[in-house]
């Protein structure tokens, strides 16, 4: 009778240090969570950051659709954070959120790694390491879902390791309900932790099936709480079916529709883009290793591999939760690396909405004051076998002719129709579509926009791998755009020479005063303004120094060929700076006679 006060037995034993663990445990991921969202906050950006902030920012705004497969979860979440934080921008409530959202992953992981280890110290250095990397800690900060991706990740591993740890059939069955349900959940954000949920649920229903506890009823009950999860997604019909987001994406009113979402469908449902080559598979993987060898020191490296050896060591008997996380982090990297095609090498991809079937019907709405002359955009004009009436581009800006129409960020290649009767003329770090037979004023035009370009941040202060980077420099190249029109109109237009030599003449005034003002600029402004002031010394215009034209010609040139080292033109340069420098001291020697 006196077995009821037994505690020197497996499961008393185990009920005995789990009891203080999880004291520990909740007290430190307090305090880390507390740290690091301390300073997530004071990093955090006051407005919108880069990447698909500003799309999903303007989802969760309006209570429209992201892009696929929809993010339901972040963007309901996030529209209650726009709604209940009391201060700052919409843009701010939400990047704090996420700040939030990567705090509570931090906590987390130290206490993912504290109940494995027992120790305090491993488990504030993995939270640490993990949330201040440059990464994490890059798009912990904005309004992006990788921080929400991050808590999931996190808070299936912690719920695994206290499946473990359940002393009883009871405590293992609620922990393993309130997972299934997690499960069903994470995939309402990012999809890429079907990996990690592929490789816990197995590992559960097995650690069941061994303990005798898994029965076809608890296997159903399972189900429902991963289905329950997954409601989220009702969402996506709800809000395509009002319609009252000005910016959504696709059309979730049919189950087509929504499983063309859900799936990624219009992405490749098990690519990471719409791109159909990219790097290959060893280049990705090499890319990763690079990378965690910059975001972390050797030392960190080496640590997490011998924490995982003194893991399995300590735990001989049973070692399954080490190799689970490990198989884990191995099976991600794995596929990413296998099925994300995209050339990473280019840090921005680019698509027409218009192209899509859904957004006409769903965005006509709210633009009022545009006309479109069809169902759907295409280079090639008629009826498709659906009924639907397609349109070229020509055709859209011939029946908004009473209307400016403005390109940025480049014109699809795709649908050439527009070059019929329009030009294309430099707006800052956007482009006019210009009627054909309105006649370019280099002086007019150059007033018009001499103070529309108002980018304030320094050339090449971001990371080059950032999205911040890839805006920094298509502002800074927008600078050049007007006198790089202008120059090329003289190169390539068929007018007398009279004017040429005015368009030469602007051309190069313009890329003196850019360049002369800008200490740091982009590399390939050397090179512009050197051809312009060779052109300009070829015009032998009155009033044009030849010697100070020479020198500006070969000192840019040379600047350029220092920075510009895989320039394929770079031997003809070369060959032209050698020439140069004869011309120059041929006419010092002139000078002297």
């Amino acid at each position: 009778m006196g077995l009821h006060g037994d505690g020197g037995g497996p499961a008393g034993g185990r009920a005995a240090r789990v009891g203080p663990w999880r004291s520990g445990g909740l007290r430190g991921g307090v305090a880390v969570f507390a740290g690091v969202a301390a300073v997530f906050t004071l990093t955090l950006p006051p407005s919108v950051p880069g990447g698909d902030s500003g799309e999903l920012i303007t989802a969760a705004h309006e209570l429209g659709v992201a892009h696929p497969p929809g993010y339901p979860l972040f963007t309901l979440v996030a529209k209650l954070a726009i709604i209940l934080f009391p201060f700052g921008s919409v843009a701010y409530r939400v990047n704090l959120l996420c700040g939030l959202f990567g705090a509570v992953a931090a906590s987390l992981l130290f206490f993912t790694v504290f109940r494995l280890s027992g120790s305090h110290a491993g488990g504030i250095l993995a939270a640490g390491v993990f949330s201040f990397s440059r990464l994490t800690w890059q798009w912990s900060i904005a309004a992006e879902v990788f921080s929400l991706n991050n808590l999931f990740v996190g808070l299936l591993m912690a719920l695994t390791v206290h499946f473990e740890e359940a002393a009883t059939a009871k405590e293992r069955s609620k922990i393993a309900k309130i997972g299934a349900f997690c499960c069903g959940l994470s995939l309402c954000n990012q999809h890429t932790i079907v990996l990690y949920v592929l490789c816990i649920i197995p590992w559960i229903l097995f650690r069941l099936l061994k303990e005798k506890e898994l029965s076809l009823g608890s296997l159903l009950k399972l189900s429902l709480y991963f289905s329950a999860g997954l409601l989220p997604y009702v969402y996506l019909p709800i809000s395509s079916y009002l319609n009252q987001a000005r910016w959504t994406w696709g059309d979730q009113t049919t189950l087509l529709g929504f499983l063309t979402h859900l799936l990624r469908e219009e992405y490749g449902t098990f690519s990471l883009a719409k791109s159909e080559t990219g790097s290959s598979m060893s280049k990705i993987l090499l890319s990763q290793v690079t990378s965690m060898r910059t975001q972390l020191s050797l030392n960190i490296q080496a640590l997490a591999v011998w924490a995982n050896i003194c893991l399995a060591r300590k735990n001989r008997q049973n070692p399954s939760l080490v190799w689970l996380f490990t198989g884990m982090f191995c099976t991600y990297s794995l596929f990413f690396a296998w099925r994300a095609n995209l050339d990473i090498s280019k840090p921005l991809f680019m698509g027409v909405m218009m192209t899509y079937e859904w957004y006409l019907p769903k965005m006509a709405k709210h633009l009022p004051g545009v006309s479109f002359p069809g169902d759907r955009w295409n280079p090639v004009e008629g009826i498709l076998p659906s009924g639907m009436v397609t349109f070229n581009l020509y055709h859209f800006l011939e029946i908004n002719k009473q209307k400016k129409t403005f390109v940025c960020i480049g014109i699809h290649e795709g649908d050439p129709t527009w070059k019929k009767n329009y030009s294309l003329w430099p707006w800052g770090s956007c482009d006019k579509l210009v009627p054909s037979e309105i006649v370019f004023n280099p002086e007019e035009w150059i007033k018009l926009t001499r103070n529309i370009y108002n980018w304030t941040e320094e050339y090449g202060r971001f990371d080059p791998s950032s999205w911040e980077s890839v805006a920094d420099e298509e502002m800074w190249q927008a600078r050049m755009k007007t006198p790089f029109f202008i120059f090329n109109l003289a190169e390539t237009a068929n007018i007398p020479s009279n004017v040429k030599a005015q368009l030469y003449t602007h051309a190069y005034n313009l890329y003196k005063e850019i360049v002369s003002l800008q200490k740091e600029h982009p590399v390939n402004w050397h090179k512009n303004y050197a051809i312009a002031c060779e052109r300009m010394l070829r015009l032998r215009e009155r009033g044009a120094d030849p010697e100070v034209l020479l020198s500006e010609t070969i000192r840019h040139f040379r600047l350029y060929t220092q920075k510009a080292r895989n320039d394929p033109q770079l031997p003809d340069i070369f060959v032209a700076l050698k020439h140069l420098r004869k011309e120059l001291q041929s006419l010092r020697n002139r000078k002297n006679v």
